[in-house]
């Protein structure tokens, strides 16, 4: 059986208000049209995720509910304070709780680049792969009955984005 990640970094957040707490803050504009951008990209080449994992910040949140919004059906997300500035071991550990084939994690920096880089059996050769940018968006298969047998080096990225390329 083969299992997909959709991995996000959550899109650029606002600085505007300085008195907000981090957890707190939304997108910017730039942000919000990024997030948009991803979205048409996953549903253009057919990447529907199944299940959503999500950190619970507001700049996740509202990642996601831009991005769902391009897709026809988009499953509801579950949001989990875990995720919210997660390192990559904690992320793989939510991973392996994923009952669904296709999953999309909606996260930050660094722990969605670190998680990029270390579930790749090769890296990817787009030159943002590793900095792994806002918005960034991998899509990373695995051959695997489930996710509970994920694991670090087992999975092979088949596209990778940056909203740049997009807008």
């Amino acid at each position: 059986m083969t299992l997909t990640l959709i991995l996000t970094r959550h899109a650029k957040s606002s600085w505007g208000d300085a008195d907000l707490d981090d957890h707190a803050r939304p997108l910017n504009k730039r942000g919000r049209a990024s997030a948009k951008a991803i979205g048409r990209w996953l549903a253009e080449r057919g990447y529907v995720p199944d299940t959503i994992l999500c950190s619970d910040a507001e700049r996740t949140r509202e990642t996601w509910a831009l991005i769902a919004d391009k897709f026809v059906k988009a499953p509801k997300a579950a949001y989990s304070r875990a995720l919210y500035l997660a390192n990559p071991d904690t992320m793989l550990a939510a991973l392996k709780t994923a009952e669904t084939e296709t999953v999309m994690m909606v996260a930050h920096n660094p722990g969605s680049a670190f998680l990029a880089r270390r579930l790749a059996a090769e890296p990817h050769p787009h030159p943002r792969f590793n900095h792994y940018p806002t918005a960034a968006t991998s899509v990373i298969r695995f051959e695997a009955d489930r996710w509970s047998d994920v694991d670090w080096g087992t999975g092979q990225v088949i596209d990778f984005v940056v909203p740049r390329e997009l807008i």
